[in-house]
């Protein structure tokens, strides 16, 4: 990636809260220089800046990255421009709603240069990736980062930046390229942490042992929280939502990961993360932050994935099941709303429960 003291090139996508700090930490390092790629709030940030109030760095007015863009830029279709040492995806994850990522971002890949960040939740993200760009080195990011943007343009950072960079294992690649993409993750994670103490980046060796933990939570509190309308200290209040619904989800996910992926998540983990978010926070998931708003949900490599894994190794998760179907009904009626979707009972057509017309 060239010389040691030739600033990084980074592309981010997906410039919310989670994607702005990301972007913030890279360029107040030093060692890189980030294209962040806009949408709803393309408009509030180029006339204004971002306004950040921050736990970890502190009250930040007018502040803009090395430059904004309103759409993915083609490093081919653009002679001029240089390729981007590393994409970073920071979007919400819905494989179920088009265009795909992979589609989404293809125009800034660079093959056999570009290497690929997935600072995403879920299980299995990366496969696409690995399909789509055979080439490419594909990253995880990790991140237990409290940061939201409201309005358009200020992002309220309330949750000390926790971030954990490693390499996805390519099954189709050999030692070589493992070194290879720790050497990039390591690369990147120290362009991230020369931000600064307060930001704790940290180089993650045990990628599926990361994901399947964050899973535990994400799995059980995003999906219910998001199917009751409920906050997690609601959650706790009520104590059978726990007791039949919370706890035996972990139990499914932590049988699953040994079972499919030989992973052990330590039984302890189950009490430290149902009482992980303060008892007097009301915190709100961010599946239910999105049901809220009326937005996709990204509960496929959540909730499917796992799923899906279980059912291939045998391994029962009847809760599981139940919250994935709720789930999807929830994302069927979203589509309705935003595609413009409307069903219609169509008899004769053969289907499994008389058809349906979309207009």
């Amino acid at each position: 990636m060239g010389s040691v003291h030739k600033k990084l090139q980074v592309l981010l996508v997906g410039s919310g809260g989670i994607g702005t700090m990301v972007a913030y930490a890279l360029e107040k390092g030093g060692k890189a220089e980030v294209a962040a790629v806009l949408r709803s709030n393309f408009e509030a940030v180029f006339d204004n800046g971002f306004t950040i109030h921050s736990v970890d760095h502190g009250e930040i007015k007018d502040w803009q990255p090395t430059s904004i863009l309103d759409s993915i830029p083609s490093v081919n279709k653009e002679s001029w421009r240089a390729a981007y040492d590393y994409v970073i995806v920071t979007t919400k994850n819905a494989p179920d709603i088009p265009p795909s990522l992979p589609d989404l971002i293809a125009p800034a890949i660079t093959p056999g240069h570009t290497a690929i960040v997935l600072i995403q939740n879920g299980l299995n993200i990366e496969r696409p990736f690995f399909s789509a760009f055979p080439t490419n080195t594909i990253l995880s990011g990790i991140t237990f980062m409290g940061a939201i943007e409201s309005p358009p343009g200020t992002i309220n950072h309330h949750n000390h930046d926790r971030t954990f960079i490693g390499a996805f294992h390519n099954p189709a690649a050999g030692l070589p390229q493992k070194a290879f993409a720790t050497a990039l993750a390591l690369h990147l994670m120290d362009a991230y942490s020369a931000c600064g103490p307060n930001v704790d980046c940290t180089y993650e060796p045990d990628v599926p042992y990361s994901r399947w933990r964050k899973l535990l939570y994400n799995a059980s509190y995003n999906g219910v929280a998001a199917i009751l309308g409920m906050d997690t200290s609601r959650m706790r209040f009520s104590e059978h939502i726990i007791d039949d619904l919370i706890r035996p989800l972990m139990q499914e996910i932590r049988a699953t990961a040994k079972a499919a992926a030989g992973v052990e998540l330590e039984e302890e983990l189950i009490e430290k993360i149902i009482t992980a978010d303060g008892y007097d926070k009301c915190f709100k998931p961010s599946m239910l932050q999105d049901v809220e708003k009326g937005k996709f949900i990204e509960f496929e490599n959540l909730v499917g994935e796992p799923l899906r894994e279980a059912e291939r190794v045998g391994v029962k998760t009847p809760t599981l099941k139940v919250v994935y179907g709720l789930l999807k009904g929830l994302q069927f009626k979203a589509k309705e709303r935003h595609l413009k979707e409307v069903v219609v009972p169509r008899n004769g057509e053969g289907l499994k429960y008389g058809g349906c017309v979309r207009s």
